[in-house]
């Protein structure tokens, strides 16, 4: 008995001494001082579902340069190869998304990707206490905001809501309290003439006059019931902060909601805080509720983006430029 007791106690011990080792990893210093060189070349048929302080640390990289992951979530996945593969494109290098010395070379590492924020009074402003699921129960609604002021915080930084709380473990996410997030760059300013849809590989393409990709976005881009148009169309306009009006006689059914609905706006609308009107009958470019899902659930035809990189576009485009959908 005694010795089964021991070996628990030791086992137990290995187990905490392996988690505080983890959280360590996960310190500002530790993603601040990791190499992305430690990256694979390649996505690795392997999943890890822990964080990895060097993923972190190249996400955080390439959404400041233009070549956005989505969520900064320390994951491999497909949306950070197709951010390596963007890189590759803003820097007119091959492309073939695998993040070799050239890639490495050309990001602009300043080692500084975590930071300190003081979370402000603002902050905590416009929180809602939960988004029912149902369509008509959100209709009944003021304002469709944040449920939290972490997952406020976790937008506001391009972050995953599950990374920001495992790098602030302890915070209660409180007015005055001090947290550690990524270190994003400005919104990137330029004028946007013409954007591919790339249905297969999952992303949104901006370019310039002159054919020069300015931007890339990991996209969902319609799916299998609710294929995307094809062919091109045109930005009509933009909407910030759009309401969002479901009509089942012209899109899908949500549940048992038969009857138009007009549900307010707000970051968790079902097409989030920007709508990028096309000429082509209620098909936009818009953002969305659940931004760990870009690229991993199908849209009902329109091209979805994270919030903030909708936002981003929005800023660049103007009515008339080409919108094509392509393979």
């Amino acid at each position: 008995m005694k010795d089964q007791i021991l070996l628990i106690s030791l086992l137990s011990a290995i187990c905490l001494s392996a988690a505080q080792a983890h959280a360590q990893d996960l310190s500002p210093d530790a993603i601040n001082n990791a190499d992305i060189a430690s990256t694979p070349p390649e996505q690795s048929d392997q999943k890890k579902s822990v964080p990895q302080p060097a993923i972190i640390h190249l996400q955080v990289l390439l959404d400041r340069a233009g070549a956005s992951p989505g969520v900064i979530d320390g994951l491999d996945g497909a949306n950070l190869r197709k951010a390596i593969a963007g890189f590759e494109a803003l820097q007119r290098l091959p492309v073939d998304g695998k993040l070799d010395p050239d890639v490495i070379a050309r990001l602009k590492d300043d080692k500084n990707v975590m930071g300190p924020y003081q979370i402000d009074p603002d902050d905590v402003a416009d929180i809602v206490s939960e988004i029912p699921k149902d369509y008509a129960e959100q209709a009944k609604m003021e304002h469709l905001g944040y449920t939290s002021v972490a997952e406020k915080l976790a937008e506001r930084f391009h972050m995953d809501i599950d990374l920001l709380h495992a790098l602030n473990p302890t915070a209660k996410f409180v007015p005055g309290e001090t947290i550690s997030v990524a270190g994003i760059g400005a919104p990137l300013a330029g004028t946007v003439k013409r954007i591919e849809a790339r249905r297969k590989q999952g992303q949104l393409i901006a370019l310039d006059d002159q054919g020069v990709v300015l931007a890339a976005y990991p996209a969902t881009i319609g799916s299998e019931d609710n294929p995307s148009p094809s062919g091109k169309h045109k930005v009509k306009g933009v909407a910030r902060n759009p309401p969002y009006v479901y009509n089942p006689k012209i899109n899908f059914q949500q549940g048992k909601n038969k009857k138009k609905l007009t549900l307010p706006s707000g970051p968790n609308n079902p097409v989030g805080t920007v709508w990028i009107d096309l000429s082509e009958p209620t098909y936009g470019i818009h953002g969305t509720p659940e931004p760990s899902l870009i690229d991993k659930a199908g849209s009902h035809g329109c091209v979805r983006l994270t919030n903030w990189d909708a936002e981003e576009l929005a800023s660049m485009v103007k009515p008339g430029i080409v919108v094509e959908f392509v393979d």
